[in-house]
Order: C-alpha cells, then structure tokens, then sequence
C-alpha cells in the first residue's frame, strides 16, 4: 500500500487528486494540507511514502516542504 500525502493551496485541487489516487488499487491518501507548515506536520504524523506538494503555497514554498520532509525521514 502505498500512503500519499497531498500539500495545496486550493481545495478543488486537492479533492480531485484525492480521487484520482485513491481509484488506484493499493493507493491511499493518508493525509492532506493547506500550506507549508501543515504539510510537514502531517508528514511527521503520517509518515506518508510519497508526497505530492504544490510549488506556491503560504508559508512555505513546495520546494522547502520536500526539504524539510526529507530532512525528517533521514
């Protein structure tokens, strides 16, 4: 199983990943967030194997939430 965490702005967005993903078999949206800090929160609390995170989000850019996520998973 596969546990996928989705990080965006726009709640259209994330829904429609949301379904998206959870139509494959062996794929699981553990969890979502709104921006940034969110993002890496739910990541330290999911422990999600992939992350889908939008570029422009508040607090945070897309760029230093993967930073940060993987400085966690090391």
């Amino acid at each position: 199983m596969k546990r996928i965490l989705i990080a965006d702005d726009h709640e259209a967005v994330r829904s429609g990943l949301r379904a998206v993903l959870e139509g494959r078999p062996g794929w699981e949206v553990v969890a979502e967030a709104r921006d940034g800090n969110e993002a890496v929160a739910r990541a330290v609390e999911k422990k999600p194997d992939v992350a889908i995170v939008d570029y422009g989000m508040p607090f945070m850019t897309g760029v230093e939430v993967a930073r940060r996520i993987r400085g966690i998973r090391r």
